[in-house]
């Protein structure tokens, strides 16, 4: 097969200075794998933490970033026979997205849902695998109880906003932009919308009548955390899925004793790799809900492979409402 371009991180560096598509040799499946034909990938911020060496998963370098994929099946593997050639598939690995093709374990490929575009298959694994195991395995999130999304408008985020109502929940969706608030109330009509920028402690207390959010999830971390064990029920979960502000925030042991309330860790990944069996049906809870029309992704925008940099900061630069996808 002839070579391919791909996204290489040659170097770790600040604004993806060690970053470029280059001609590759394409990949060729091995026994178990499948060969597939790239036609979405969706950015996650593990990517661009990676190009710098900042994530906890860091691969030798050259690699090819990218999670989250769609496309077509180019060829087998020795002793796959769940799928053929041609066959609409979707699936993920921590690397190899960004590129016309990528090699994937025949166990971790899914069916594309055929209610979803390519894009739209790419852009709903990580993100709502992610907020399903936050909001159903880690928080076990009840209907009727009320559910504090912040960075609403990420890809993380809008997937928790998207999960939560379907699971019953009450939404309050968080973000400092009353544009993206705006949008997020057409795509997914969350119960309630605050804007962060002037605080959010008081508003939340009203919106729940005093109590405050039985579930925080918080994507954003420093001062939003901060602030969140402020407006958290007795016996309410907080969720930290990660610190796109970029402080990791403290909080004191007495606070969580007298108010109740639990901090809990989510890494959707490491938690299937834990428990292998709870990791598989996770991953079939997720397509299996995306199949039915339960959940639906949002793509916010699709980027040739050549403009790799706009699709990043879009998502660096805050710009993003739900995902935005490259396609090779």
């Amino acid at each position: 097969m002839p070579s391919m371009r791909a996204l290489v991180v040659e170097d770790l560096a600040a604004d993806y200075a060690g970053c470029a598509v280059r001609e590759v040799e394409t990949p060729v499946a091995g026994p178990g794998q499948v060969l597939v034909r790239v036609k979405a990938a969706s950015v996650n911020f593990p990517d661009l933490l990676m190009t710098r060496g900042e994530y906890q998963f860091k691969p030798p370098l050259p690699f090819t970033p990218g999670l989250d994929l769609a496309g077509e099946v180019a060829a087998l593997g020795e002793g796959v026979t769940d799928f053929a050639v041609g066959d609409a598939v979707v699936g993920g690995a921590r690397l190899g997205g960004f590129a016309e093709y990528a090699v994937l374990d025949a166990a971790g490929l899914k069916p594309k849902p055929a209610s979803l575009s390519f894009a739209e298959a790419a852009a709903y694994g990580a993100a709502y695998l992610t907020a399903y195991v936050a909001l159903v395995r880690r928080a076990r999130v009840e209907p009727g109880e009320w559910v504090l999304v912040h960075g609403a408008a990420g890809g993380v985020g809008l997937a928790a906003v998207d999960l939560a109502k379907a699971l019953g929940a009450r939404v309050i969706a968080a973000s400092a932009s009353d544009d993206k608030l705006a949008q997020i109330q057409a795509l997914y009509a969350p119960d309630a919308v605050v804007n962060v920028s002037g605080g959010f402690r008081e508003r939340v207390k009203e919106i729940t009548g005093g109590r405050g959010a039985d579930v925080i999830y918080d994507p954003v971390g420093g001062d939003v955390f901060d602030e969140s064990t402020r407006c958290i029920a007795f016996d309410g979960r907080l969720l930290v899925i990660g610190f796109t502000s970029g402080r990791i925030p403290t909080v004191s042991v007495n606070m969580p004793l007298i108010k109740g309330f639990s901090v809990m860790g989510v890494r959707a990944g490491e938690y299937g790799r834990q428990f292998p069996e709870k990791g598989r049906e996770n991953g079939e809870a997720v397509w299996r809900m995306a199949s039915e029309g339960v959940i639906k992704p949002h793509v916010h925008a699709q980027l040739p492979l050549e403009q790799w940099r706009e699709a990043f900061n879009l998502l660096a630069d805050r710009k993003v409402v739900g995902k935005a996808v490259i396609t090779p």
